[in-house]
């Protein structure tokens, strides 16, 4: 096992000498990455046992659907596991350039395919999340306890000094911990702990649209094994329906994963006979049934529920207690039909590393810090999922709020815009891809180009090449 990167703590900093990440996904994974540049041991405790190699992870629903890693999620984990990225293309996964290789239905039209920009790692869950994890487990500084439940924290309201955990085998005992990082997604406890802790509750937002998956896998047509783009077909959240749509993803060994959803009152089927006919006939396109029409199914279908969008803000709580933190889906989960799960709990990670390397172990306020750093990749994210997912009936007790309903107004003249202006389109591939803030959306240059509107015409129907269109045909037949 390798020992590791040399650590770049400052001198003068005191040694973290152990640190405890519950939970072995991608972003507690990540997190005991970064940690490990300052620690004796980085304990993970899993509840579950992970698999060795490619396989699915036990209670990893959404590891049946759909997945991409942004370009700037995979940015962020090439700087914390150098040569990830290269294994994964090794292993089959796709490196599709934005939007070169993406063929998209928008709320407000066919996107064309610029000049690359930025660019999407495609591949399976499970193959994603054995590449990270054999690396990152590696290390001879980072522990894996596994089949073993977080209770709750140790310590008071000031500080946190370990995590009680109980075995398989129902034995009870504490971890100590100069820093304790919840990476235990959804199912998180986090609010619990802190109150048992004294701590006034923290703010939360839910913004659930409603929406179910639907997720099958095909073998995708001998000449479109390489090189094929990504297929998506957008609803648009403001016409007053349910919204629907689709992806097709490109995914290692030849194969397709394609993913079909809807919101409230507009949900796919769970039975495979409903399949095909959802995605050509409910569809504001019929672009992806035509491609699977015919296909060769190598599963069957996966549905799930478990996405609503939910954010707490634990960086806004003005009591908060050294040697704890809260990143990946514990922090913000959102509708995992854009794709940021992955790709801003990387982030968050670096920056995690960063505020350390900075300010050093030990620092008055530093857990402080660290829970506003790792939020702000978030930022983003939340904004591009719940300022579509506001929209649809019963997505929020109260409806869209106005700030809401003034930034979908500027968004969709920019996604109409970005339909025939280059410029505007690779500012929206900045944002998406979590390269840049949305910030940058606000530039004098961009409003100007929002106001005059696209310079080229808004494309008929999906841009494909004739090659492209002949996997389709030879589907069919």
């Amino acid at each position: 096992m390798s020992a590791g990167p040399v650590s770049q703590e400052p001198s003068s900093a005191r040694p973290l000498r152990s640190a405890v990440v519950l939970g072995g996904s991608v972003a507690g994974l990540l997190a005991a990455r970064a940690l490990a540049e300052f620690a004796d041991v980085v304990t993970v405790v899993e509840r579950d046992v992970l698999p060795e190699g490619p396989e699915r992870r036990k209670n990893l629903p959404q590891a049946l659907h759909a997945h991409l890693l942004w370009s700037g999620g995979a940015k962020a984990m090439e700087e914390l596991v150098p040569g990830v990225t290269g294994l994964l293309a090794k292993a089959g996964a796709h490196r599709l350039p934005l939007t070169t290789d993406m063929v998209a239905l928008s709320s407000q039209g066919w996107f064309r395919r610029w000049d690359e920009s930025h660019h999407m790692m495609l591949c399976s869950r499970d193959l994603l999340d054995a590449t990270v994890r054999a690396r990152i487990l590696d290390d001879d500084r980072i522990e894996l306890v596994q089949r073993a439940e977080a209770l709750g924290l140790e310590g008071t309201a000031t500080a946190v000094t370990g995590v009680r955990v109980r075995s398989h085998d129902g034995a009870e005992r504490t971890l100590p911990a100069e820093l304790v990082v919840d990476a235990t997604g959804r199912a998180s406890r986090a609010r619990e702990w802190l109150t048992a802790l004294g701590l006034p509750e923290p703010a939360v937002r839910h913004v659930d649209s409603g929406l179910a998956y639907a997720s099958r896998v095909f073998r995708a047509p001998e000449n479109a094994r390489h090189g094929f783009p990504v297929l998506n077909v957008q609803p648009d959240p403001r016409d007053g329906r349910p919204g629907r749509g689709g992806v097709l993803l490109p995914i290692e060994d030849g194969r397709w994963m394609v993913t079909l959803y809807g919101t409230r009152g507009g949900e796919p089927a769970s039975d495979e006979g409903d399949f095909e006919r959802f995605a050509t006939e409910e569809l504001r396109h019929p672009l992806i049934g035509e491609f699977i029409a015919g296909a060769e199914p190598l599963s069957g279908v996966a549905f799930t529920r478990t996405t609503a969008n939910r954010r707490h803000y634990y960086e806004r709580s003005r009591q908060w207690p050294e040697g704890f933190l809260v990143i990946g889906d514990a922090l913000a989960a959102y509708n995992p039909v854009y794709g940021h799960g992955m790709s801003v709990a990387a982030q968050s990670a670096v920056a995690l590393r960063e505020v350390i390397r900075r300010r050093g172990w030990g620092t008055p306020r530093l857990a402080r810090a660290l829970q506003k750093a790792v939020a702000r990749p978030v930022d983003a994210a939340w904004d591009l999922a719940t300022g579509q997912d506001v929209f649809f009936p019963g997505a929020t007790e109260t409806g869209p709020t106005l700030r809401d309903r003034i930034l979908a107004a500027y968004v969709d003249r920019l996604l109409y815009t970005a339909t025939g202006n280059g410029r505007v389109a690779r500012r929206f591939t900045d944002v998406s891809s979590l390269e840049r803030g949305a910030h940058v959306l606000l530039a004098p240059g961009i409003l100007l180009a929002a106001v005059v509107g696209p310079l080229r015409p808004r494309l008929t129907g999906p841009p494909l090449t004739d090659e492209e269109w002949k996997a389709a045909a030879a589907r069919s037949d």
